[in-house]
This record gives structure tokens, C-alpha cells and sequence, in this order.
């Protein structure tokens, strides 16, 4: 707890965008004169949920890294994609083990107080207004993880749908899994003519994640991803004895909506609430990792907070995909294969990082070039 009533910097929310833009923060001495609050009513003291991505040796989150693999696999109804991922590794954080490292390191700096306290509104006059059910602060800038009302109330105008999916973390007494490749995507099994797939990432040769995802308009009952996890267990990895060890489950919007239209020159989204999330696929670490240091970038060169957070072509390759997967949704398996099997991994992993240059976009499209991205490319114009 602090005696502070105003700070230069308010975080709200101490979630992954929250705890990354804080340790940022801490790692430059740039800030070391100002005051900073991270504002949550949680103490993030439980495993909640885990982060997957891919990134090139050395990284700074390695002493943190539960597991890597240097393998994945795509598998279809047609085909099996083996895909080499160097020099990419493929990474798994799990949530305490993120927040435990955090709250590690800000805890060392006098500059960074924890507030535990539930805000219930901003408002921006002479500095930013933070009112919790508690207390009174104001920032001279403030970062907003909270998702704006606006989305939740009109998100059926903009293109989205949900990736959502459970997770069981299984044991088995022999050894059963190949340690060293998960399988990114499994299409096999299928909930209708929807977009699903399993994922499994191997802890060990007897402990696995074995995880059932939607990327579809509508959730469903937490009983049916039981059925298709169990039924994918039973059938594709032919496991009959087994213990379920942990749970975990998620709903990620992938959309199209505006987030960055509600930053302000006092207020910052970030993370879910300011769109860091990659409206095609989800993913959201890395992403994150790079729109905090961008953010510093713009508050040492005295340029808005929000400065070129976002790159405009990326956003709209994001909408034609989510467009395709909205309207033809069964198409899922179809894209994900070509997407795979025409592109090299590190082609793939270049461009979902949005990092890819002009003429590997040209050829990922070419890869997918069909009557349904078409009709979504011109939709979206």
C-alpha cells in the first residue's frame, strides 16, 4: 500500500499487458524518478491461466519458461504438416509462475506500489481521475487494461468471434508422450461443421496439456469440450488410464473492433482492453512484449503513449481472415492446412509476428487464394 494520492504512471490491471509494461518500467532508469501504481484487486497468487509462443534464444523470459519444444506438428483429415520450427522455439509461461517473477522484480523498486483495490471509473480533466471502491488517485497518464462497455454492447457489429476452449492437464503412469513436439493444431476430431481443434503440449513422457478449442461465433456448455477432450484422449491418443491433474479454461475475442479509437492523450488501452490481442489467431505475448517497449519509445521521445501501436495492413489482413472464418466457418481446417503446407514455418511465425515483409504476405495470400477470401477482401473494403 501506498500513502501516494498521485502518480505519473496508473496501471489498471495487473494481467499480463499490466505486469509487462510495469517490469518495462522497472528495467529502464529512465522512470526511476517516477512514481508508478499497478491497481488490481487480485494478488495474482494462482495459476489462472498459461501463455504459449515462439521466439529465437536468448530471451529474457527463459528463467520462467515451464517448458520448450523444438517439434510441432499440424494435423488434418488429409495430412499430417511436420513443421521445423528453427530457429524458433516454441515456449510455455505458466501464469503463477508470470506473476511470481513479476512481483519478484517490482518489488524491489520504491518507485512501483502494488495497490489492491477494484477501479470503478477514470476521468480525465487538468490530470486523469482514477476513483477505486477505496480511494481517489490521479496520473498524469494512466493504462487502461479494462475492456471498453462499448465492445460488449456492440461487438456483433464488428467482425468477431470467440476462441474459447478447457484444458485438462493429464498424467499417465507409462510413458506416452514425445516430449520434445506438441501438436499445434489437431483438426480430427470436429464439433459439426465448426472450427475446432485440439492441442497438445507435452510436459513430460506422462504429463500433458491436452486443450479442445472453438474459434466460432457462440461458447458452449463446459461439458462438451469434457466430451471432445476425453473422446480425443480415448481415440486419437489411445489413453485408457490417466489422471487429470489441473483444469484450465479460456474466451479470447478475435475482432475487428476499434479498441484503439478509446485511447486518449491522458488514457493508454492496453492488452485485451486496447486490441493487443491478434485478431486471427489470438495470440497476444509477444505482441505485448513489443507495444510496451514502444510505449516507453513514445513517452522518452514526448510523443502520445499510443504512437504507432498498431500497423495498419496487419490489422487488415486480421479482418479479411476473421471475415472468412465468420462467414464459412467450417472452412477452418481447409485454411490452417494451407496455411502450413504451402508456407514455411518460419514464413508463418515472421508474418503472424507481423514482421514479414511484403513479398512473404503476397505469398501467404497466394496460399489461401480462394472464392472465400475474395468475397472477404472485397466485404472488408
Amino acid at each position: 500500500m501506498t500513502n501516494y494520492t498521485h502518480f505519473d504512471y496508473i496501471i489498471i490491471g495487473n494481467g499480463l499487458a499490466g505486469l509487462q509494461l510495469a517490469l518495462k518500467f522497472a528495467s529502464d532508469s529512465f522512470f526511476n524518478d517516477k512514481k508508478i501504481a499497478l491497481i488490481d484487486p487480485s494478488k495474482k497468487n494462482s495459476n489462472d491461466k498459461t501463455w504459449s509462443f515462439w521466439e529465437k534464444l536468448p530471451s529474457q523470459w527463459d528463467s520462467i519458461v515451464y517448458k520448450s519444444w523444438s517439434r510441432a506438428t499440424i494435423k488434418t483429415s488429409k495430412k499430417t504438416i511436420a513443421l521445423n520450427l528453427q530457429p524458433y522455439t516454441y515456449k510455455t509461461i505458466r501464469g503463477i509462475d508470470f506473476y511470481n517473477h513479476a512481483k519478484t522484480l517490482l518489488n524491489q523498486h520504491k518507485n512501483i506500489h502494488f495497490i489492491l483495490e477494484t477501479v470503478e471509473y477514470t476521468e480525465e480533466t487538468f490530470h486523469v481521475l482514477v476513483k477505486t471502491d477505496k480511494h481517489i488517485y490521479t496520473a498524469s497518464h494512466v493504462f487502461d487494461s479494462r475492456i471498453p462497455e462499448t465492445f460488449l454492447k456492440t461487438a456483433s457489429k464488428h467482425t468477431s468471434i470467440k476462441q474459447h476452449f478447457k484444458g485438462w492437464i493429464i498424467k499417465t503412469k507409462a510413458p506416452t508422450f514425445d516430449k520434445d513436439s506438441i501438436i499445434m493444431m489437431d483438426y480430427r476430431l470436429k464439433d459439426g461443421e465448426q472450427t475446432t481443434f485440439t492441442y497438445v503440449l507435452p510436459f513430460s513422457e506422462t504429463e500433458a496439456l491436452v486443450e479442445f478449442t472453438y474459434f466460432t461465433e457462440n461458447i458452449v456448455n463446459e461439458t462438451v469440450y469434457d466430451h471432445f477432450i476425453n473422446t480425443y484422449i480415448k481415440n486419437f491418443l489411445k489413453i485408457d488410464t490417466y489422471t487429470i491433474t489441473e483444469t484450465e479454461k479460456g474466451i479470447i475475442p478475435m475482432t475487428n473492433f476499434p479498441f484503439e479509437d478509446f485511447n486518449t492523450k491522458g488514457i493508454t488501452k492496453i492488452g485485451t482492453g486496447g486490441g493487443w490481442v491478434k485478431g486471427s489467431t489470438g495470440y497476444s505475448f509477444k505482441h505485448t512484449e513489443k507495444k510496451v517497449a514502444l510505449i516507453l519509445t513514445n513517452l522518452k521521445a514526448n510523443k502520445d503513449a499510443s504512437h504507432k501501436l498498431f500497423k495498419r495492413k496487419f490489422k487488415f489482413y486480421d479482418k479479411v481472415f476473421l471475415k472468412v472464418l465468420k462467414d464459412e466457418n467450417h472452412k477452418g481446417e481447409w485454411i490452417f492446412q494451407q496455411f502450413y503446407d504451402k508456407n514455411s514455418t518460419q514464413t508463418i511465425f515472421r508474418f503472424l509476428d507481423e514482421e514479414s515483409t511484403f513479398t512473404e504476405e503476397l505469398k501467404i495470400m497466394w496460399s489461401l487464394f480462394s472464392w472465400s477470401f475474395i468475397k472477404a477482401f472485397f466485404k472488408t473494403l
